[in-house]
């Protein structure tokens, strides 16, 4: 039996370029999205043609009866989820200084952002346990990733660097609780990266990496991301569970 990724908000963006790399490793993928299958039929048949077998598991991992949705599609599919892939997430709907954003704006970031991711690994954590249990030559491991707005502080949009942060704590709770299973967990901590959610401003970064803002003087890729997290997945960091896999080209490195 191939093992069996699944990464959350894998049709587009970073997730798409995890998956198309988990595809050439030989996975099967288990995608998630909140678009109907039809909107992500493109991306899925392009992860076909790299050799995958594709399950679409539709769903809202900020709501409780869709995480469960997704879970099961994934597992009546596929039979077992070797790899839990976190990268759903979003930016809040208005860019609003901390001193004037919303209740509204703040719980729908954190509820897609970290409750969902959360309480998506507890259930599927639970089930590798299990299966780790009944066969130790079963092998799985979890990944969350977050952002470096973990760390760098964004005042217009600090509800997502809450939502980050805790994220990172996140990957440090579940490597802790999972290691009595020898299951490693791991934080992918991408920089800026060329995707939908960051084509909105991308005029403000190419000003930035042209000052210099990074040592590696260009945009990351998602494809970037994915050979971080291929190299996770095929346990080339055997003894570094809850690590911070930093994707940023060199932004955070403290220069003089």
């Amino acid at each position: 039996m191939k093992n069996t990724a699944l990464i959350t908000g894998g049709s587009r963006g970073i997730g798409f370029g995890i998956a198309k790399a988990l595809a050439n490793e030989g996975y099967n993928l288990a995608i998630n999205g909140v678009r109907d299958e039809a909107g992500a039929a493109e991306a899925l048949n392009e992860l076909r043609e790299l050799g995958a077998e594709v399950a679409y598991c539709q769903g809202n991992i900020a709501n409780a009866a869709d995480r469960e949705a997704i879970i099961e599609k994934a597992y009546s599919v596929f039979g077992q989820i070797n790899i839990l892939v976190n990268n759903a997430g979003i930016a809040p709907r208005e860019r609003l200084d901390i001193l004037e954003t919303t209740p509204e704006n703040f719980q729908e970031v954190m509820q897609t952002n970290l409750e969902g991711p959360f309480f998506l690994t507890q259930a599927i954590a639970k089930r590798m346990a299990h299966a780790k249990q009944n066969n130790h030559a079963f092998e799985a491991t979890i990944i969350f990733v977050t952002s470096i707005s973990a760390t760098v502080a964004s005042i217009n949009r600090g509800e997502y660097c809450i939502s980050k942060s805790g994220l990172a704590m996140t990957n440090l709770l579940f490597a802790v609780r999972m290691a009595e299973f020898n299951i490693p967990v791991f934080e992918i901590r991408p920089g800026i990266i060329a995707t939908d959610m960051t084509s909105k401003v991308q005029e403000k970064y190419d000003n930035l990496f042209q000052s210099g803002i990074a040592l590696q003087p260009r945009w990351g890729t998602p494809e970037d991301v994915g050979k971080a997290v291929a190299s996770l997945t095929r346990g080339d960091f055997p003894y570094s569970t809850g690590q911070v896999i930093g994707v940023d080209g060199g932004m955070l490195i403290d220069r003089l």
